[in-house]
């Protein structure tokens, strides 16, 4: 981390940047070894806990009012 920052702060920071990237420790292929099973991964998460809240956690949605809310009744005014 220090290294990045001393590059950021370098005056020169577009060369500063371009040797924090061609030092850095994992290897170009890891997007292509374990992206697809990140991916999956994750969404195999979200999908679990929005599983689980939308069933389990008796939250109350409320999604529309057509149909519940009703006007009330007109009152006449009264002289």
């Amino acid at each position: 981390m220090f290294r990045f920052v001393k590059a950021a702060l370098n005056v020169s920071a577009g060369q500063g940047a371009r040797q924090v990237r061609l030092s850095s420790t994992h290897s170009p292929e890891f997007h292509a070894k374990y992206g697809t099973g990140l991916m999956f991964g994750g969404f195999a998460f979200c999908v679990a806990v929005w599983g689980y809240v939308l069933t389990q956690t008796g939250i109350t949605w409320n999604l529309s009012p057509v149909g519940k809310v009703q006007p009330k009744p007109w009152r006449e005014v009264e002289e």
